[in-house]
């Protein structure tokens, strides 16, 4: 897999304020995950950044948007950043590749027991700690907000889950969260809602379900 630390239109283009908004985490994580963690700890490992840089504006692609996702569900399951920093050195030293995290045969055989990740593998289950030690204890950590591609690998995010219609594609609209199969923005929806515009009208307006309306609303105002 190229390591996608360039700007290329198909990788998705997401500035950290993007990645802020899109994961609802604050822009000051995003930073510190970019810099210090992705671009530092995890780069050393390929000699080569997870970002790049455009008029002083960083970035990331796709599925390193997808990693630092990861990197929430896991945190949120107890495991340390520590830890999932670790995860990601073994797993992408054994799969070679810079995204462990946006593979779904990976992601699959993910364990978590509240503190430390396991990985299951045909002959058992591997402490990703260092130790290589195997346990048996461990309950799964689902990651039901992604599609994959042909390849198992991580093709679209659905920030809000996929019963709501707000989807990110790095193949549409430079990876701009947008409104199901339309290319519209849920930003342009939810302006046209603050400034008094009933729901019905703004769907009717722009030929959609009001369903996708209050969706698009309730991903600005998490935002």
């Amino acid at each position: 897999m190229d390591f996608e630390n360039d700007l290329r239109i198909n990788n998705g283009i997401y500035t950290l304020p993007d990645v802020s908004k899109i994961l609802r985490i604050p822009y000051y994580k995003v930073n510190k995950w970019v810099n210090c963690y992705w671009d530092i700890q995890l780069g050393s490992t390929f000699e080569n950044k997870y970002s790049w840089t455009i008029k002083n504006t960083k970035a990331i692609s796709f599925h390193t948007l997808i990693e630092f996702y990861v990197l929430i569900l896991l945190g949120e399951a107890g495991v340390s950043t520590r830890n999932v920093l670790q995860a990601h050195l073994e797993l992408s030293k054994y799969y070679n590749t810079a995204f462990p995290f946006a593979q779904r045969a990976i992601l699959e055989g993910i364990r978590t027991t509240g503190k430390k990740i396991y990985f299951e593998t045909n002959d058992g289950i591997i402490s990703l700690d260092g130790t290589k030690q195997f346990k048996l204890d461990f309950i799964r950590t689902f990651f039901k907000n992604l599609d994959f591609d042909t390849e198992l690998i991580a093709s679209r995010f659905w920030p809000l889950g996929k019963n709501k219609n707000i989807v990110v594609d790095p193949m549409r609209q430079f990876g701009h969260p947008v409104i199901g199969a339309t290319n519209i923005f849920p930003e342009t929806l939810y302006n046209l809602y603050k400034a008094g515009e009933p729901i019905d009208f703004i769907a009717f307006t722009y030929e959609i379900d009001p369903n996708n309306v209050l969706d698009a609303v309730e991903f600005c105002t998490a935002a």
